[in-house]
């Protein structure tokens, strides 16, 4: 299974992004887990994540994550502009499993 944490300021569009993206996911019969929270819970996030993506609000993070994260072996990426903006849960998903091949 494939552990897909999406944070964003508040947490509130990732969650209807997450729906998308988990609908994406079931049409295509991928074992996945996506879950979406406010940045700053995240920190206290205990549960493994693969992937950890961005909201485009916070990509002024990106840096600070990577460099948290990576070495945990956790994939960071700032989900694209228009792709949130436009709640396209299936790129994002395809986005996002592409960080592990």
């Amino acid at each position: 299974m494939i552990r897909i944490t999406l944070v964003c300021a508040a947490g509130m569009s990732t969650s209807m992004l997450m729906a998308k993206m988990q609908q994406s996911a079931k049409n295509k019969n991928i074992d996945v887990h996506i879950i979406a929270m406010p940045e700053t819970k995240f920190e206290t996030y205990k549960e493994p994540t693969d992937i950890l993506l961005i909201g485009p609000q916070i990509s002024y993070m990106e840096d600070d994550l990577k460099e948290k994260y990576e070495p945990k072996g956790i994939k960071v990426k700032v989900i694209d502009m228009v792709d949130y903006g436009s709640m396209n849960g299936e790129k994002v998903l395809t986005d996002a499993l592409t960080l592990l091949n």
